[in-house]
């Protein structure tokens, strides 16, 4: 059970309204017996006893409307009431009387300001003590257990009103925390999105770019075209940063699933030279991803792509989506230079988030990344996921 459900239970309706029926309880009671007994005493008090108890019902049932300034007026009326019916009632009838001030106590607790509130327990205490020396005298099994309910009452209830404050304290801190890792997190998220899709890309652009610089004189035509392949590979950063800064799902799945999409970041024009060739396929029988999975599959494609591109110094790249037990999976495989697996930074100091970014996304839906690499061998990469719901990729 977490923090934030413990403190925001509620008491059940029995624990909230035992006050209310320790109050009505004798006050219904003496009246009964009263109306029993059938004297002039009698009858001189009970219209009181009846006052008594609606104005509590009326009190509690208007708490809200009375306000600070209404509510210690209400309790001094209860409490003066309270006072003259114990001492106007027959000895045989008082002592019961005498245990009302446990559910007064309670209300002078909940009074505004810590004066009232002192005031009012001392008042109580005062008529409790006065009614119990006047039913048994100075009588230690008189005194005793209505005095000690009082002070118990007291205690537990300042405990409670102390421990619901402590609580508050920490559920408002909680709130807090939870805010700002959820901000760390979007925060973390973002970059991640950033370095896979506008990092990844611009680096690419460049390299066209540079490449069209070297061919510029000797050979235009192939300038031309590395110039158009950048230009259009723009159009599609500027795509993906609009998705990005809305928090939408990427283009590409939002028009495509994730095969359609893969196949499409696979076919993306390069530079004719010094750019491995890609090649894509699929294995196994499709599953219909939900969208978060779709995008995470096709967020660490593209990063293990880029990284694959720029920095294995391979001439076929190979990447595989592949279904299979309930299980969705991308492959990025390339016969480059590989890669000691031991190192920290296996694409060296400025490759930003990479693996760790990957492993992250996975993981967090409950995916795994398998590296193997070696040195002069190649590097093969497997992103892997549950499938979970049945629901189209791009689809709310």
């Amino acid at each position: 059970m977490s923090l934030s459900t413990v403190v925001r239970r509620r008491p059940s309706p029995t624990v909230r309204h035992l006050p209310h029926l320790v109050f009505l309880l004798p006050v219904v009671g003496t009246l009964v017996r009263l109306v029993q007994l059938d004297d002039a005493v009698c009858w001189r008090v009970a219209p009181v006893i009846a006052a008594l108890g609606l104005l509590y019902i009326a009190g509690t049932a208007l708490w809200d409307r009375f306000g600070a300034a209404g509510r210690p007026v209400w309790l001094g009326t209860l409490v003066l009431l309270w006072a003259w019916v114990s001492w106007q009632l027959p000895v045989a009838l008082a002592f019961a009387y005498t245990w009302l001030a446990v559910p007064l106590a309670v209300l002078a607790l909940r009074m505004p300001g810590r004066r009232v509130t002192v005031a009012a327990v001392g008042a109580i205490t005062a008529v409790l003590l006065a009614s119990l020396v006047r039913i048994g005298g100075v009588d230690l099994d008189v005194l005793a257990p209505p005095l000690a309910a009082l002070g118990a009452t007291v205690v537990l209830y300042r405990s409670q009103q102390r421990l619901n404050s402590q609580l508050a304290a920490t559920r408002s801190e909680l709130g807090r925390r939870q805010r700002e890792a959820g901000r760390l997190a979007e925060r973390t998220r973002i970059a991640r999105d950033l370095h896979d899709t506008l990092a990844q890309e611009l680096a690419g652009s460049r390299m066209l770019l540079q490449a069209a610089e070297r061919d510029w004189e000797r050979n235009p035509d192939a300038a031309l075209r590395q110039v158009r392949a950048v230009s259009q590979a723009l159009g599609a950063h500027l795509e993906e940063t609009r998705s990005i800064i809305s928090d939408l799902t990427p283009p590409a799945l939002e028009r495509d699933d994730l095969e359609a999409a893969l196949r499409g970041l696979c076919t993306r024009p390069q530079s004719s030279t010094g750019v491995p060739h890609v090649a894509f396929r699929t294995e196994g029988d499709p599953h219909l991803l939900p969208t978060d999975r779709a995008v995470t599959l096709l967020r660490v494609a593209q990063g293990l792509l880029a990284n694959a591109r720029e920095h294995a110094q391979a001439t076929h790249v190979h990447v595989t989506l592949a279904y299979e037990d309930g299980r969705a999976a991308v492959e990025v495989r390339d016969d480059g230079r590989g890669f000691d697996q031991r190192r920290t930074q296996p694409f060296g100091p400025d490759r930003g988030f990479g693996l760790a970014a990957a492993r992250g996304r996975l993981s967090a839906l409950g995916g795994t990344l398998t590296v193997d690499s070696a040195p002069g061998h190649g590097t093969r990469v497997r992103a892997m996921l549950p499938a979970a719901d049945r629901v189209l990729a791009g689809t709310p």
